[in-house]
């Protein structure tokens, strides 16, 4: 099988295919200046973005791990994530409490979904 790798720099691809997976890098918010809301809603936007680029949708994600850098902002995340994700399509899914790779960043996810 083939593997199709897009938006490939030194480090990483954005995006990764292979045998019917479609496996994103890890996204971030696009203004770190905002709050865990505004961060979580843009992080979820590229998401979006990437996996129609991909040739996918939130529908088809299979798996979500998301990194939260303070855990008193779950809930808040939560609430855009309840909204974001449709019903009845919730991917497995771990948050765990991690450090990010710049201060100003609240969240990250890494995302894995089928093609469709």
């Amino acid at each position: 099988m083939t593997i199709i790798r897009q938006e490939t720099k030194t480090r990483m691809s954005r995006i990764v295919k292979h045998n019917g997976v479609i496996y994103l890098c890890g996204q971030v918010c696009k203004d770190a200046s905002l709050g865990i809301e505004e961060q979580t809603y843009s992080m979820l936007e590229k998401v979006d973005e990437l996996l129609d680029q991909a040739g996918s949708d939130k529908k088809h994600i299979l798996s979500a791990t998301i990194y939260i850098k303070d855990m008193s902002d779950f809930s808040k995340m939560n609430n855009i994530w309840d909204n974001w994700i449709p019903e009845g399509f919730a991917p497995a899914r771990a948050c765990v409490e991690a450090a990010m790779a710049r201060n100003a960043l609240l969240i990250e996810i890494s995302v894995i979904a089928a093609e469709i």
